[in-house]
């Protein structure tokens, strides 16, 4: 049988940095991944095009991983967070709102990355790590909590006794399951289409989110593209609409994204492939079990707005962290019940509260009569306009 401090479930970007973070302290880690070993491991069946905002205090956990300096390196900064009521009578912005990030006191919000950046930033770091091992395309199977350890059983017939398990294996966590932890779903009649354009005008590093109806339509900056401005495209919008705009051909696409931005980017190109999400959010009613810890899709699903989803993951991973290394150094058991215990009364009221407040933000945005998008521009006047309400929004914006 082999022996390990912690084993985390799952492979996607929120389980690597577990995964880096937690070996950064010392922890031996196995990281277990039911998909084969590569960079893109479901590009020909699922193309994942999605870029993420990687938010303060986000990039901390990741300096401290040591993976972010690879990641920042192939990304934009994200410098203002534009907000654009559009609810008009007539398609036109009625009121706008920017953000700076030197309000937060970072000098910048964040920095926009591919996906595809962010994996292979963390492969390269994990494969440096000697207290990482990375077993791919190997599932958990079984999961047996004990007194001081649990044993976990894979695919590949293999068990491990481990202190501690970490389920970061998505929404639909079979660790999860096994541990009997229940999880409320629900939907939104919205799916999110996701692509990257080019465009005439620079984007000067902000982040520009419309609301009309339906949903968020969010153009995120990306570096330049073949010499032209490029940014990557969040379109929230009703699940039918999404579908018919997935169908059109690049021109059409084109065409009706200048429609919606109002021309503000200028001509606008398609570029590369595209994607439809669905839009859930999901939350689960506890986020521990014996030995075992939820972090990322396994605790929470949240819509993207305000890229809050991993940067709530990130969250988990970096309040988990402090916890083990208090452990650690003074001598305790990384996967008692009570450091567990811990672990959920910080994070639980937080992440209700964060799926809860997004929840209402989506709705908000997806509003069609036209008193309630009155209701939604007010709302923005007011974030705009009154202080304290604005370094409010800018403080929960990055997640502090």
């Amino acid at each position: 049988m082999i022996t390990t401090d912690i084993l985390i479930a799952g492979g996607g970007i929120a389980g690597m940095s577990a995964a880096a973070r937690l070996a950064a302290d010392g922890h031996e880690i196995i990281l277990v991944d039911p998909a084969p070993a590569s960079p893109d491991h479901n590009a020909a069946n699922h193309p994942d095009l999605r870029t993420t905002a990687f938010l303060q205090p986000g990039i901390a956990t990741l300096t401290r991983a040591g993976a972010w300096q690879a990641m920042q390196d192939n990304g934009a900064m994200l410098r203002v967070m534009r907000i654009i009521d559009a609810g008009g009578a007539e398609r036109t912005p009625r009121q706008t709102a920017d953000f700076d990030g030197i309000e937060t006191g970072h000098g910048h919000f964040g920095w926009n990355i591919t996906n595809r950046t962010a994996r292979t930033a963390l492969l390269a770091r994990l494969a440096g790590l000697p207290n990482v091992q990375f077993l791919q395309g190997v599932a958990v199977t079984g999961m047996a909590p004990g007194t001081d350890t649990a044993t976990v059983t894979l695919s590949d017939q293999q068990t491990i006794a481990t202190r501690l398990v970490i389920a970061a294996d998505g929404r639909d966590s079979a660790l999860r399951d096994m541990a009997g932890i229940t999880h409320r779903r629900w939907q939104y009649d919205q799916s999110a289409l996701v692509f990257a354009v080019t465009h005439d005008r620079p984007h000067d590093n902000i982040s520009t989110e419309i609301h009309r109806t339906g949903g968020p339509l969010t153009l995120v900056p990306m570096p330049d593209h073949n010499g032209k401005p490029c940014s990557s495209v969040v379109w929230m919008t009703p699940a039918r609409r999404a579908d018919t705009l997935f169908a059109m051909d690049d021109a059409t696409l084109s065409q009706t994204l200048m429609d919606e931005t109002m021309g503000l980017f200028g001509t606008l190109a398609v570029t590369g492939g595209r994607a439809v999400w669905p839009m859930i959010s999901q939350i689960a009613a506890r986020l521990t079990g014996p030995r075992l810890a939820l972090i990322a899709e396994a605790a929470h699903v949240v819509p993207p707005i305000g890229a809050q989803g991993l940067n709530m993951s990130l969250h988990d991973i970096e309040t988990l962290a402090g916890l083990l290394a208090t452990a650690r150094n003074d001598g305790d058991d990384i996967g008692a019940a009570r450091l567990l215990t811990r672990y959920h009364r910080r994070n639980f009221p937080r992440m209700v509260a964060r799926v809860g407040g997004i929840d209402i933000l989506n709705r908000a945005a997806m509003a069609e009569p036209r008193p309630l998008r009155d209701l939604r521009c007010l709302g923005l006047t007011a974030l705009n306009k009154i202080a304290p309400l604005r370094k409010l929004a800018i403080r929960a914006g990055i997640g502090e």
